[in-house]
């Protein structure tokens, strides 16, 4: 990596307090509703033993510090993903964005520059504020896949990919990430927190280049988001600097037994409903064409929809008990409502209540 230059101290106070008080507060607008279709999570349930591993769990799990770096799951990470991975390449954190916000503080300074293609996940420029670096969104091209020579451009010492990308769910062509990988001056963050459900991943890059961090979730296709699972592959010397940034006890004991549990004894579960879940994606984008609408192309658990006045839409859409996350102005795309994937009595409703919302807010 190249290195940086000097900076007073004074100056870097002045642009931590700058980026600070820049941050706004996350809000995805998630009040309680009838059906929620907003956050992409499992809408099938827990994976069983890790639903038994919850009921029998020992007190003296809860009454006792968890271990320091949790370490048994890392085995278990490292045998899921294959592709050479070992335990020292796996960092984990209390969910992914946890490990995103440890992985800005540990490769960037005040002042460094934090590049990411848009739309995608709202919460990086947040992070990034958060952590004194400056932020620049570099519009995605008509094709929903990064304008690298724009990204490339902008001389980040951090790049931030997401594939399959968030709202839309398209996957990066391969040539694009190794494009990135290999011209950038500092670390590529590949957000990989859909990637069960597209079949392609980035992890082996990491055995390529010491540049790239690979960071996924046992939020989205294992059930288990509100134990808040996030984790990380790199190489060994770019790990250690994540894990030096987030601090011993990041997982509580119960998420990292469920979670052991989960990769241990629930696979058949977890990969029969990650199937389903793409079989029900493929539907429901069949069922919004045959009421005139064109979904974008998705290998995610969800389905990115035009429509127009989407915010309006969704305002009508909970009134009617269901709730889908607008993107108002997307590059390329315009107004959309993205549309979490579940069972498919759930994914009725939303067809039932979209149409009659559309006609009251567009005529």
């Amino acid at each position: 990596m190249t290195e940086r230059p000097t900076m007073q101290n004074a100056d870097r106070l002045a642009i931590a307090r700058a980026a600070y008080d820049a941050v706004p507060l996350y809000d995805p607008k998630r009040a309680p509703i009838d059906l929620d279709l907003t956050d992409n999570t499992n809408l099938w349930g827990v994976p069983p033993t890790a639903e038994r591993t919850l009921r029998e769990v020992a007190v003296s799990s809860v009454t006792r510090y968890p271990t320091l770096y949790a370490a048994e799951l890392k085995q278990e990470l490292a045998s899921y993903l294959g592709a050479g991975v070992t335990p020292e390449m796996v960092v984990t954190g209390c969910g992914s964005d946890d490990i995103l916000d440890s992985a800005m503080r540990a490769f960037g300074e005040p002042g460094d520059l934090v590049a990411g293609s848009e739309p995608s996940f709202a919460m990086i420029p947040i992070f990034a504020r958060m952590n004194a670096l400056a932020y620049a969104g570099v519009p995605e091209l008509p094709a929903q896949q990064p304008n690298v020579d724009a990204l490339l451009a902008t001389r980040a010492r951090i790049i931030y990919l997401c594939s399959p990308n968030n709202p839309t769910g398209a996957v990066m062509a391969r040539a694009t990430i190794e494009r990135v990988v290999s011209a950038c001056r500092g670390v590529v963050f590949i957000d990989e927190a859909y990637a069960e459900f597209a079949g392609v991943s980035s992890v082996d890059l990491v055995q390529q280049s010491e540049r790239v961090l690979v960071i996924r979730t046992m939020s989205k296709a294992f059930g288990l988001a509100g134990l808040r699972i996030g984790y990380a592959v790199g190489q060994p010397s770019l790990v250690m600097e994540v894990e030096k940034s987030r601090g011993p006890y990041k997982l509580n004991a119960l998420a990292e037994r469920m979670a052991i549990a989960a990769l241990r004894h629930d696979m058949p579960w977890v990969n029969a409903h990650v199937a389903l879940a793409s079989a029900l994606r493929e539907r429901l984008a069949d069922a919004l064409r045959a009421m005139g609408l064109d979904p974008l192309p998705s290998s995610a658990n969800f389905v990115c929809v035009p429509v127009a006045n989407c915010v309006a839409v969704g305002q009508a859409l909970r009134a009617r008990g269901v709730a889908v996350r607008p993107f108002p102005a997307l590059p390329h795309v315009g107004d959309a409502l993205r549309i979490s994937v579940g069972p498919w009595p759930m994914l009725q409703r939303v067809i039932d209540a979209l149409g009659p919302s559309i006609a009251e807010v567009n005529g």
